[in-house]
């Protein structure tokens, strides 16, 4: 029997083409037009140099061209996008939740434009959510959640994806290691709880959601709850704990916190990540001439979680003082100790900020576990046999 998912209507495909459109207009469109009048401005005023006056007539009919082939391709993508966004909200057209290369899509785009989605196409924003068989699972309702989890454990581990990634993330990889993690610490005797997020929201915006999220989970459980494990990959280990730094009322830690014995971030950028980092000094670049100025202004209109990772959280968000906390980082060199590894790290994530720790030598969990695996990337770490083993025995030890 189909597990009762939450009463908010999924988008459906009309939806994703509406949105297509409109960042075809607004972005691609835009983006070629502010380009060509960059190029054709300067090349005629180089061509002034030499011809003087005598370039102005034929640099008036191109612009007067250039000027209408845009607004009528501006107009068309705009008036088909407002089409499509009438017709999808008919309800006709097959749902982006039915199909997993959907979700994956859902998910991508939320994590590249998700503020904006929620602000302008909030049928296209994911709610945090607990997920079970592609589907939100309703934590306020007990029946629901016990229907999910007919096998809840005393014991549950709460998994959450990266950027633009979902809970599928967690099988990547699957049909070579022949399990998932989900799957061995459920034969262990955890049950394996996986989220979802939108990841285009700020990082303390998603914790404080996610804060919410758990305690009611945990109100519903279908048994008591005596221990709670947190695994994060990438921005979804960042999400984890700045939920953990939520306060209850009166300043209090909120009760599902006193619950949670492991924190494992897998590849997580507490301290940054170096390619978000990059992407702002290319944006810059880019702007410092007009011909390129448009493509900066795609960088720059990454989410609002994307900017959050330039950064990371630092002191500012302590760790559970009774929490034991493992860091997992990757390197695609077979040591971090080669310079292209301590650099690059995981191709994403360099060592020193997946295990908390700045070139002063400052730490963020100067108590942690650190595992570094090697000859792998930020996505290897989704399903790693090095990490597996790990999982297996830091969540044997008592709670």
């Amino acid at each position: 029997m189909p597990v009762p998912a939450t009463s908010t209507p999924g988008p459906s495909v009309l939806d994703a083409l509406a949105l297509l459109t409109s960042v075809a207009d607004d972005l691609v469109l835009a983006t070629v037009r502010d380009t060509h009048d960059a190029v054709a401005k300067r090349s005629y005023g180089t061509l002034g140099l030499g011809l003087g006056p005598a370039v102005k007539p034929p640099q008036a009919v191109h612009r007067a061209i250039a000027t209408t082939v845009f607004t009528g391709l501006g107009l068309a993508l705009r008036g088909s996008s407002k089409g499509l966004d009438r017709l999808a909200a008919t309800g006709v057209g097959p749902a982006l939740e039915d199909d997993p290369r959907g979700r994956l899509l859902t998910a991508a785009v939320n994590g590249l434009i998700g503020d904006e989605l929620l602000r302008d196409r909030p049928q296209l924003a994911i709610p945090m959510a607990v997920r079970h068989e592609g589907r939100d699972v309703d934590v306020y309702d007990p029946a629901a959640v016990a229907e999910a989890f007919p096998e809840a454990t005393s014991r549950v581990v709460v998994f959450l994806h990266g950027l633009c990634e979902d809970e599928q993330a967690w099988q990547l990889h699957r049909e070579h290691t022949g399990t998932t993690y989900g799957e061995a610490l459920a034969d262990d005797g955890w049950t394996p709880v996986f989220l979802r997020a939108n990841t285009g929201l700020p990082i303390r915006r998603n914790g404080v959601a996610l804060a919410a999220l758990v305690q009611r989970l945990v109100d519903s459980w279908p048994t008591d709850v005596d221990r709670i494990a947190l695994v994060g990959h990438s921005m979804g280990a960042l999400i984890m704990r700045a939920s953990a730094a939520v306060m209850a009322e009166g300043n209090a830690p909120a009760e599902w916190t006193t619950k949670v014995s492991d924190v494992v971030s897998l590849g997580a950028p507490h301290r940054g990540s170096w390619f978000a980092v990059g992407a702002g000094h290319t944006s810059r670049g880019l702007a410092r001439l007009k011909e390129t100025a448009a493509f900066g202004r795609i960088i720059d209109r990454q989410s609002e979680g994307i900017t959050d990772l330039v950064e990371g959280l630092n002191e500012d968000v302590p760790p559970l003082g009774h929490a034991r906390y493992r860091l997992v980082s990757a390197t695609v060199t077979r040591t971090g100790h080669n310079p292209i590894g301590g650099i690059f790290g995981d191709g994403l994530v360099a060592p020193l900020s997946a295990s908390g720790r700045d070139r002063q030598g400052r730490e963020l969990f100067p108590d942690a576990t650190v595992l570094r695996v090697g000859r792998t990337d930020h996505f290897g770490l989704l399903n790693h046999p090095r990490v597996l083993d790990a999982l297996r025995e830091w969540l044997a030890a008592a709670g």
